[in-house]
């Protein structure tokens, strides 16, 4: 409140108290108001969080927009933008039409010469394949060129659907040097190829892969039970026994359920050699 006085011509001049809404108050500066902002989203957010941590289930619905703008006074702007920071990070998932839920977790998929059953037993996970063809062809020249054999040359090619406790997870091709694996394909189509490689004594002993982000195209989509278009993460890994490529694959993985983890670490640094200064006096 502040006090105004008011001339009338014959009167004696007046106190005016009445609260005067021009001029702002001094707790509503814009900076107050978005701290407090910030404070009720963060509580929001944090809240969200610890129901997925402790009583929550993945796929179990989250409150509503409604209780929660209740429960903490705030607008649902303010809650829309604590459940959107929780969807980013892949703790919540939307689903139109029908709301907001705990999403699965994530399935850290570390980047190394291990084959996906390997990978998802270490996980604790099944892993499960579904083969969608199986064959020999002739190689492209973009395949022949990554396995190092000549364009046309005869190769086996997989074509399969794999997955994690049931679900899909990944739409893999993979190619081989028939000439390498006689009998390959003789009877049913091996689960794990490096479990087949290794029984040959070809187990891969380092290889090399490029990751890179795509969308999933309408085959994919289906097979993998995701919208087309949406993110997939792409991986070609070339395998090697010794010098010679055995394996050449393109997978791609849903991004919903897969995190690329990439152990790194600093070089070692040069050995720089210690340029000695010269007494005073001494000549060189």
């Amino acid at each position: 409140m502040w006090l105004r006085t008011t001339l009338v011509k014959g009167c004696v001049p007046r106190i005016d108290r009445r609260p005067d809404f021009r001029r702002p108050r001094p707790d509503a500066s814009p900076v107050l108001s978005l701290r407090r902002s910030t404070l009720k989203y963060l509580q929001v957010r944090d809240y969200l969080r610890s129901l997925v941590v402790s009583e929550l289930r993945p796929g179990d619905p989250v409150p509503s927009e409604r209780m929660l703008c209740e429960r903490f006074g705030v607008s649902r702007m303010t809650v829309r933008q604590a459940v959107d920071a929780l969807v980013v990070e892949g703790v919540l998932e939307r689903v139109q039409g029908r709301g907001t839920f705990v999403a699965p977790p994530k399935v850290d998929l570390q980047v190394r010469l291990a084959s996906f059953t390997e990978e998802m037993t270490r996980r604790g996970m099944t892993a499960g394949v579904k083969v969608l063809t199986s064959g020999l062809v002739r190689a492209e020249p973009d395949i022949a060129e990554a396995l190092k054999v000549a364009p046309g040359e005869q190769l086996i090619h997989l074509h399969r659907l794999r997955y994690a406790d049931d679900e899909p997870m990944a739409v893999e091709h993979t190619w081989l040097p028939a000439g390498r694996l006689p009998g390959f394909l003789d009877g049913s189509v091996p689960a794990s190829v490096y479990v087949e490689l290794d029984a040959r004594g070809l187990i891969p002993d380092w290889g090399e892969d490029t990751i890179d982000a795509g969308e999933a195209d309408h085959e994919e989509a289906k097979l993998l039970q995701i919208k087309p278009g949406k993110p997939v993460l792409r991986i070609s890994r070339r395998a090697f026994t010794g010098d010679s490529a055995i394996e050449y694959s393109r997978s791609a993985f849903r991004s919903d359920r897969y995190t690329l983890w990439v152990p790194v670490s600093r070089p070692n640094p040069p050995v720089v050699p210690r340029r000695r200064t010269a007494a005073p006096g001494a000549t060189t």
